[in-house]
């Protein structure tokens, strides 16, 4: 694959991650769509998605081949909804760059955890890069007017966190695209529990579905496949690197397209986190080279 279209396909990947904490936010402040309705339309239309491109590729492959079974596990696909859930409660009231933010520092705080409880070890470096980045964030979350929502703050983490596990699970998937598909199959049962679960607040229109049904089939479905495509062309540490990027584009998003304000403290506790995760990072590079 061409540099050209390796850089390409990483930025339409990083577009369509921040793209997913923008469609939720717009959704959940600009429609009636409530969030247990904006997680199964989410991960049905994902599932969707990911599903006929998996025949698409099967049949491809091997023309007149029947339906086989998905790849994934119900472990993996709980994580995954819990991260798809816990995601779209929290954008009720987090603007789309803080949510990112947290979003992004809770995923990498605990892959470098599970490092660190593995015993992996850690530079100097790495020890500067994390402490920085725990202040940045202990910054965000102190009391102040500009202070968000700590439930929401704390749902956000919690969207993380799962994501993390998530990700630790898949990372020796033979096929992610597959492995993918078969998660967010299984996770569509675990959405259709929610929505039946507060179906006396559940609230739906046309505009907040369009957005989760984009969120699902375009930037969560095909945004994966697309990462998926660009990844194995990647350094480890640069596929690492390059997603500081998605709270930034996210912040971005959520200034020119919902009106959000940019705050000082936001601004500053972005560049404590993103620094700190990126020295954390380039140190594991040094490592190993």
């Amino acid at each position: 694959m061409p540099h050209a279209n390796t850089a390409l396909l990483t930025a339409l990947a990083m577009l369509a991650f921040a793209g997913n904490s923008l469609l939720c936010r717009l959704a959940l402040k600009g429609t009636t769509i409530d969030a247990g309705t904006f997680t199964l339309a989410r991960v049905a239309a994902a599932a969707a998605v990911l599903w006929l491109i998996v025949m698409a590729r099967r049949q491809a492959a091997r023309p007149g081949a029947g339906a086989m079974a998905l790849g994934g596990n119900w472990v993996s696909a709980l994580a995954l909804f819990c991260y798809a859930a816990a995601f779209s409660f929290a954008y009720e009231r987090l603007s789309a760059g803080t949510g990112a933010l947290l979003l992004f520092a809770a995923v990498q705080a605990t892959m470098t955890g599970y490092g660190l409880y593995n015993g992996e070890p850690m530079r100097a470096q790495q020890w500067v890069g994390l402490a920085l980045a725990l202040t940045g964030l202990v910054w965000l979350m102190l009391p102040s007017v500009a202070t968000p929502p700590l439930a929401s703050s704390l749902l956000m983490i919690a969207a993380g966190i799962a994501w993390g596990v998530y990700s630790l699970r898949g990372k020796r998937a033979a096929d992610p695209v597959e492995t993918t598909a078969g998660n967010f199959v299984r996770a569509v049962p675990m959405a259709l529990a929610l929505g039946a679960a507060i179906q006396a607040q559940r609230s739906l229109d046309a505009p907040g579905l369009a957005y989760a049904v984009v969120s699902g089939a375009i930037t969560s479905g095909l945004g994966y496949v697309i990462w998926y495509a660009a990844v194995p062309r990647l350094r480890a540490a640069t596929a690492a690197t390059v997603q500081l990027s998605v709270p930034v584009i996210a912040a971005a998003g959520g200034i020119a397209l919902l009106g959000e304000a940019l705050t000082l403290r936001l601004a500053l506790s972005a560049a404590a986190v993103l620094g700190g995760i990126a020295l954390v990072i380039l140190g594991k590079r040094a490592e190993r080279a």
